[in-house]
């Protein structure tokens, strides 16, 4: 059976309740939005982050209270070049959102959401570590998997595969 095309007018998809709810909220704050394979992504602009996850948390209609993991895609050479990419469930609704946010290479940097799920500790630190991709405001960002001597970040597409020599 051949899949459905991916789905990427967000006119096609504000029956979405989470992406309906995000604009009314604030239309700016969506950058993009894609619905594939079941499941929706939505692309945020990085200056209302901290403001929509603590709607997508709050609001009455969606309540997304867990914040399952946030990781990274290096899209090297291409710019913008990273994607942050945090993954949302709702427990009581059982529903999953995937939220994404585009970064340039001279300019990878977030804030960090720490106060708005302590469950992002961790993997803003494995982001950093392993990406590069700086957390503002983010108590203790410091290496989590790799040395602290270590230099660069090893899952960056441009990191030699035998390492710096």
């Amino acid at each position: 059976m051949p899949l459905a095309p991916a789905v990427t007018d967000i006119n096609q998809l504000k029956d979405r309740p989470e992406l309906a709810r995000l604009l009314e909220w604030n239309g700016t704050a969506v950058a993009g939005a894609k619905f594939d394979r079941g499941e929706l992504t939505i692309w945020l602009d990085r200056a209302h982050l901290i403001p929509a996850m603590t709607f997508l948390r709050d609001d009455s209609h969606l309540k997304f209270n867990l914040l399952s993991d946030v990781t990274c895609v290096d899209w090297y050479p291409s710019e913008p070049r990273f994607e942050v990419v945090y993954e949302l469930r709702s427990i009581s609704r059982n529903r999953r959102l995937r939220l994404k946010v585009k970064l340039n290479s001279d300019d990878a940097r977030l804030p960090s959401l720490i106060n708005v799920w302590l469950s992002c500790n961790f993997f803003e630190r494995e982001v950093y570590d392993l990406f590069g991709v700086y957390f503002e405001g983010h108590p203790y960002l410091r290496r989590i998997m790799m040395p602290e001597d270590w230099e660069g970040h090893p899952m960056r597409k441009d990191y030699p595969v035998e390492g710096y020599r």
